[in-house]
């Protein structure tokens, strides 16, 4: 099977939520996490309604932290949770947020992370969401899989620090295009979806928008990985 995973920031639905509707349904998403989520006044209701636009639900995430992993009708949802990670004093409090889901035999456990701007807690918090979503990903014979907003680039210490672990989708995929911020200019590519390895990347970058949309949506562009997860019973990697 091919699981569309796609990592988006949307801003907290401030900007233009008519624009943002139009990408999220642009992105045809099996799993999609976001970042900064809505999680303030009727944040439920507004979460849902992001979902909504892609034909999507909620699966995983809490209010603290601001993520969301949302799950398409072609994928079963087997779990869902979100877990918070260290506290550091001072800085914005950061969470994961995991979906277990399965199709076609294949099971694939994908975390969600929105990382510090500060490098000690991003890197501390790193190493943690790998952690988290291997443990589940083990729980349930799943292959672990990471996206979001890195808030730093494949050269920096917490990417390099996933890429140990995890293979950076985009640096492996034959095809894709990958600035990612800001939106209207983008320069950096600070989005990114990870994978263990030995997955099959058939493509990982942008997506086709109308460009206008992707400007006025949010300050960040989506990210989406085509995973070609076919594995041995419950997407368990062969290799042990």
């Amino acid at each position: 099977m091919v699981l569309r995973v796609a990592s988006y920031n949307v801003r907290s639905m401030r900007d233009d939520v008519a624009a943002l509707g139009r990408v999220v349904a642009a992105l045809r998403a099996d799993v999609l996490c976001v970042q900064e989520a809505p999680r303030f006044l009727c944040w439920r209701c507004r979460r849902r309604r992001l979902a909504a636009f892609g034909g999507l639900r909620v699966a995983a995430g809490l209010r603290a932290g601001g993520l969301a992993v949302l799950t398409g009708p072609g994928v079963r949802l087997l779990h869902g949770e979100g877990r918070l990670l260290r506290h550091f004093p001072g800085l914005e409090r950061r969470a994961i947020a995991i979906a277990v889901v399965e199709a076609e035999g294949a099971r694939v456990a994908v975390g969600c992370v929105h990382l510090d701007l500060d490098q000690e807690a991003r890197l501390h918090h790193a190493g943690e969401a790998l952690d988290l979503v291997e443990e589940v990903a083990g729980r349930f014979g799943a292959l672990p899989v990471l996206a979001g907003d890195i808030n730093e680039q494949a050269h920096q210490p917490a990417w390099r620090h996933l890429t140990g672990r995890l293979a950076d989708c985009y640096a492996v995929s034959p095809r894709g295009d990958g600035l990612t911020f800001p939106a209207r200019n983008p320069g950096k590519r600070i989005d990114a979806v990870f994978a263990v390895a030995g997955v099959s990347v058939v493509s990982c970058g942008g997506i086709e928008a109308d460009p206008a949309d992707l400007a006025a949506a949010t300050d960040h562009l989506p990210v989406v990985a085509e995973l070609d997860c076919a594995r041995s019973p419950h997407g368990r990697d062969p290799r042990g």
